[in-house]
């Protein structure tokens, strides 16, 4: 019995030494993935290629790190809503293209695109830090601009973009109307025991069940759950039901700790909808969803109540 106790208290102990190890030496390469196997750091095509007139912009963020972006609109004179737009973890953001044009038409809106540190263009390496700072600089680039109707910015962030999209919408009430979510977790401690499931009885946010005594060692820890809850913005989440990457419970979880405060929160869902292909599995109700959040939040005709207190609704349209 006493063997038997020993060689269980050794394999825990393994497990957590193995995933402490995990966490120190390669966490940054599962959380930011700026290179695809096989693909090279530089966009393989630009918005030239699918005949969008678009500009090259070139930020720095607050710490000197040189940030490059595409600005993308509809056409010269467009004073729709401009949407400032955070990618996935993977790739860049000429991977997100196909998308963008199609978002371009169907909501006739201009699209700002931003390689955080690390991805595409843009130089430094990626951290939540880092990517914070990014964040900020794009949107404080478009908040000066003279050419856009600086009243109506959105942000629109999927996956880990919505991590960072919660974050400076939190942080900039003032300059952002509004905040898209799709297929965003509510943490990253939380998805390591989702990817890794032997972790998560050491690794995960403050309501979850277990010691989580590897918390501390999470550089990035993107507390998304804890952000939304102070976000008075207008907010529409969509999840995609079949995401294989973030159970669509973290969806559900991030929806119910925003509206608890903000009865100005959408939730919608996507029966077919998979972790990167919401927007093309959903078709017209997809885009029919996300027109109807603008109009309603960043039209302007309704820039003076924009901020009224439509109550919370969760709808399954």
């Amino acid at each position: 019995m006493v063997s038997y106790v020993n060689a269980l208290l050794y394999g825990v102990g393994g497990l957590v030494v193995a995933g402490m190890a995990l966490l120190v030496a390669l966490q940054e390469r599962l959380v930011y993935v700026p290179v695809l196997p096989g693909l090279t750091k530089s966009y393989p095509i630009t918005p030239a290629r699918l005949r969008l007139p678009y500009e090259d912009v070139w930020l720095q963020s607050s710490d000197g790190v040189r940030l490059h972006a595409w600005f993308i609109k509809l056409f010269p004179d467009c004073r729709g809503p401009t949407l400032l737009f955070f990618q996935e973890n993977a790739g860049n953001i000429a991977h997100r293209l196909d998308m963008v044009r199609i978002m371009l038409q169907r909501l006739q809106c201009n699209v700002f695109m931003l390689s955080y540190r690390g991805y595409g263009a843009s130089d430094g390496f990626p951290s939540q830090h880092g990517i914070t700072k990014d964040a900020q600089a794009a949107l404080d680039h478009l908040s000066q601009r003279t050419d856009i109707d600086t009243s109506r910015i959105v942000v629109f962030g999927r996956s880990l973009g919505g991590a960072v999209g919660a974050v400076v919408t939190k942080n900039n009430p003032d300059k952002v109307a509004a905040l898209i979510l799709e297929n965003t977790f509510t943490s990253i401690l939380d998805l390591a025991g989702v990817l890794f499931p032997f972790l998560k009885w050491f690794i995960g946010s403050s309501g979850a069940k277990g010691p989580k005594v590897l918390n501390f060692l999470v550089r990035s820890p993107w507390n998304t759950i804890d952000v939304v809850g102070e976000i008075k913005q207008p907010i529409l989440f969509i999840s995609g039901l079949q995401d294989e990457m973030i159970p669509p419970s973290q969806m559900q979880m991030l929806y119910a700790k925003a509206a608890a405060r903000n009865r100005q929160c959408v939730f919608v869902e996507f029966p077919d909808g998979m972790h990167m292909d919401t927007w093309h599995s959903g078709g017209d109700r997809y885009w029919r969803t996300v027109k109807e959040f603008l109009l309603q939040h960043a039209s302007e005709r309704n820039e003076s109540s924009k901020s009224g207190n439509a109550a919370a609704v969760k709808s399954t349209l």
